[in-house]
């Protein structure tokens, strides 16, 4: 079992920056891919943002350019440094973890998931 425990979350106004972290605890892998989704009310989720255990990542077109995500493995956990947000980026936001390192931006490729956090902006 792998618990991951969102934070970070909050309210902003248009063109402002949030970090969203994640920790990770119980039995990790050495081979994984972390990931972050998006869940707006009345859509679909959506996966925004991934980085695999060789740190190679992956973003949603929409938020290239403007989110970055990292890991500290010395800490178990994972980040997503959101700048110049937009009204669109309104959402719950959810850490994700694969056992499958190629795949987990799908959601039915995802083994583990924590409970969200809010992230809301303002026109």
């Amino acid at each position: 079992q792998v618990q991951l425990v969102e934070s970070g979350g909050g309210s902003v106004q248009a063109g402002g920056s949030l970090r969203l972290s994640c920790a990770a605890s119980g039995n990790t892998y050495s081979n994984y891919c972390m990931s972050w989704f998006r869940q707006a009310p009345g859509k679909e989720r959506e996966g925004v943002a991934r980085i695999d255990s060789d740190g190679n990542t992956g973003y949603l077109d929409s938020v290239k350019g403007r989110f970055t995500i990292s890991q500290d493995n010395a800490k178990n956990t994972l980040y997503l440094q959101m700048n110049s947000l937009k009204p669109e980026d309104t959402a719950s936001y959810y850490c994700a973890y694969s056992k499958n390192k190629q795949v987990c931006l799908t959601p039915r490729f995802i083994n583990y998931w924590g409970r969200g956090t809010l992230v809301t902006i303002s026109s």
